[in-house]
């Protein structure tokens, strides 16, 4: 989401920006309160388990191990890293040729903290307990880039700490670029049109670090929006003065490292467009698109064929964000993205596990996991796969 809260943008510094679609389209994803350094984030041991482990099965078929081999070769599976998942069509397998849908929670804070907000394995516990098998944690590039103005040189280390807690309770884990800035290092990060060149750093070290570890996801960039699909794809200009790295940069620095994890990819408008993605498609393997519906009048939906659903016979969809930012505490929304991802076999993560209203919007109430009316939503659907 977008629209940063008051105070945190004030004590960063930053434009009134955050998550997801800003303007009138967006929604506080800061809580009051939060800062752009803290302390007392991840704790505890961690560990890697097996894929889908006790967060929740969500393979279709049985099969066979599938052998990695060159995408370009023809129906051969491409390469698949460690333990981690391939795609094939619009179709995700695990290592063992399975069919399989992700469905889980966003967890945001590492975006505006570098150690993050009440992060620990008893929260992913009760993420776990909610049969969820993915986690998606929001990052910011300035924390990671030790040039950076905000950098925190123990970020990286939190990462991973709360990668291996994620994964001992069974779940795989999305990281995801939330904050970058403009290619710029003195810049304090927030929400911007698309990635930079700092991008295409941050993104290559990333993935040397998880390379090994195909549980881990690479969400290349949050929500692109005002730039041309040509920009998306390729960089250039931002048109708000900075050098957009496009999607393709920002992909082609994953493989440089040899890390063959799945690749999530965002449309335009906020995430939620993926109609220009057949002439602009991203060229390589193991790549998902993902979308990010919120309850706007343009996002209802009737428009969801036509802006991101059609793909989904072509390609994997991960609807990676989505929600109602009204702060009226509707669930209607929640119900009718899920119901559409069930009746199409689309993956899907709900924002956000965090507590801080229904604007922002919060599917849990307090720090006990207690379900808010969309919350409630999302666990039941969670709870029934």
């Amino acid at each position: 989401m977008s629209r940063g809260h008051p105070l945190v943008a004030a004590l960063l510094g930053l434009p009134l920006i955050a998550c997801g679609p800003i303007g009138s389209e967006g929604a506080p994803r800061n809580p009051a309160g939060a800062s752009g350094t803290g302390a007392g984030g991840a704790s505890g041991a961690g560990g890697a388990g097996g894929t889908g482990g006790t967060g929740g099965s969500n393979s279709m078929d049985a099969g066979q191990d599938a052998p990695p081999g060159d995408p370009d070769a023809g129906g051969v599976t491409p390469p698949i890293a460690p333990g981690g998942y391939y795609v094939q069509g619009p179709t995700i397998y695990n290592a063992k040729g399975q069919p399989h849908l992700f469905h889980g929670l966003d967890r945001p804070s590492l975006e505006w903290n570098w150690s993050g907000d009440r992060l620990s394995p008893d929260d992913y516990r009760l993420m776990a307990s909610w049969k969820a098998n993915v986690v998606r944690l929001s990052l910011n590039q300035g924390f990671w880039l030790s040039g950076s103005s905000v950098y925190a040189p123990g970020y990286e280390r939190v990462v991973e700490q709360n990668v291996a807690n994620i994964e001992a309770e069974g779940m795989d884990v999305i990281l995801d670029l939330h904050w970058s800035d403009r290619g710029d290092l003195a810049t304090k990060p927030a929400q911007q049109r698309m990635a930079d060149q700092n991008s295409v750093a941050f993104w290559r070290a990333v993935a040397e670090k998880f390379k090994g570890d195909g549980r881990v996801i690479f969400e290349l960039y949050n929500e692109p929006h005002d730039v041309p699909w040509e920009v998306w794809k390729n960089g250039g200009p931002s048109g708000d003065g900075f050098t957009v790295a496009g999607m393709q940069a920002l992909y082609d620095a994953v493989r440089s490292t040899g890390a063959h994890n799945l690749v999530l990819i965002g449309g335009l408008r906020y995430a939620f467009d993926l109609s220009g993605v057949p002439q602009h498609r991203i060229q390589g393997y193991n790549i998902v698109y993902a979308t990010h519906p919120y309850n706007f009048a343009d996002k209802q939906p009737p428009t969801w064929n036509t802006a991101w659903g059609f793909l989904a016979t072509t390609d994997p969809i991960i609807i990676s964000e989505f929600g109602d930012t009204s702060g009226s505490c509707a669930s209607t929304y929640y119900s009718q993205v899920i119901e559409y991802a069930n009746s199409r076999r689309l993956s899907w993560t709900g924002w956000a596990w965090f507590v801080s209203g229904c604007a922002f919007p919060s599917l849990i109430s307090d720090w006990s996991g207690t379900p808010t009316a969309a919350g409630q939503v999302a666990k039941n659907a969670l709870l029934a796969y």
